[in-house]
């Protein structure tokens, strides 16, 4: 048995160093087959973003991705400039923390009492692809922000993550800093892969999963990822965009 485990090893390295290598190549040529049509797009987004409201067009945020690596990545931006986000973090980080999700409810009774308050003037966000819970103050949310959040548009920078090595196509959803210092210790299985535009847990899990169910979601596919399970998160990614399934 112990040979036999010995042999399998450098076939299940070499498995994984062509999967990623494949995987590459296959991000890099999707990102450029897209990008005559992209560009254009991303210019257009630009344009409709300055003349809604004031502020830069792209919205440039620190993220963790594999294995701890800080990188910036980029988003158009949906929300009013320098907003305060006192509240989307305070609830981001009991959402982490496991005090929030459909399927477990708000447990901590000072954060219940905050939300409730604040839930008249708030919606929680689909942002993406699929089901990222997180609250969105509606008055904060701009015209051409909506759209772009419904679209999935707001999403489109981050192919230059992705031409970058920063990021894959396909891959658990990174997080900002202050948000991973909140992690269990399983928590950090999620950072093994490269951080996707989509993931597992966008295109499966139901609205509003607890944040524990979406990191089981991201560890399924650490664990089980190929590019077959790939090709199949972007096409269930392009069947849920093409039905406007996407954020509110």
């Amino acid at each position: 048995m112990m040979e036999l485990a010995i042999t399998n090893r450098p076939q299940v390295l070499s498995y994984q160093r062509t999967y990623q290598l494949t995987k590459r190549v296959v991000d890099i040529m999707l990102c450029l087959l897209v990008l005559p049509v992209a560009l254009p797009l991303m210019a257009i987004c630009v344009l409709a973003i300055r003349l809604d409201s004031s502020g830069p067009a792209i919205f440039i945020q620190k993220r963790v991705g594999k294995k701890g690596h800080h990188f910036r990545m980029y988003k158009f931006r949906t929300m009013r400039h320098n907003l305060d986000n006192s509240f989307h973090r305070a609830f981001m980080k009991a959402f982490v923390n496991g005090q929030i999700g459909n399927d477990k409810g708000i447990q901590n009774n000072n954060f219940r009492r905050i939300f409730r308050k604040t839930l008249a003037n708030a919606a929680l966000d689909n942002n993406g692809h699929g089901k990222v819970y997180k609250p969105i103050q509606t008055s904060q949310v701009t015209h051409v922000g909506r759209i772009l959040r419904k679209t999935s548009l707001d999403e489109l920078p981050q192919i230059f993550n992705v031409l970058k090595g920063e990021m894959s196509l396909v891959g658990p959803r990174p997080n900002v800093p202050w948000e991973v210092e909140e992690y269990q210790p399983w928590h950090y299985e999620r950072l093994k892969a490269l951080p996707g535009i989509t993931g597992l847990a966008q295109v499966r899990g139901r609205s509003g999963i607890s944040f524990d169910s979406i990191v089981k979601y991201d560890i399924e596919y650490v664990e089980k990822q190929s590019l077959v399970m790939d090709l199949k998160i972007l096409w269930w990614t392009l069947h849920t965009v093409l039905l406007g399934t996407g954020a509110e």
